[in-house]
């Protein structure tokens, strides 16, 4: 776990904090099989990742979506600068996600 976050995962994380996306519980930094997830709710199954651009075309990133797809999870990843330069996009993105959870 990183202890300083990004402005990126800052940003987003103020607007997923406390259920403010229409109550949908986000938890930040969450361990899971080995692996840090940047943002997951666990009810609607959506891991939201937040990366560099060191993580473009990442073998390592492609098996890890790979592993939590087949475990059930929907992944949505952002480039750091897609969050700050345009948040309101990232966060209907998300949003449309999970109100896609029931299907």
């Amino acid at each position: 776990m990183r202890a300083n976050a990004t402005l990126a995962e800052n940003l987003l994380w103020q607007a997923l904090r406390n259920r403010q996306l229409e109550g949908f519980k986000f938890k930040r930094q969450v361990p899971l099989h080995a692996f840090i997830l940047d943002f997951v709710c666990f009810e609607a199954r959506l891991i939201v990742e937040v990366d560099g651009f060191q993580h473009a075309e990442n073998a390592r990133d492609l098996a890890r979506d790979a592993f939590f797809r087949a475990e059930g999870f929907r992944i949505l990843r952002f480039w750091n600068e897609e969050v700050v330069k345009n948040l309101d996009g990232a966060c209907l993105t998300i949003l449309s996600e999970l109100r896609n959870s029931g299907e």
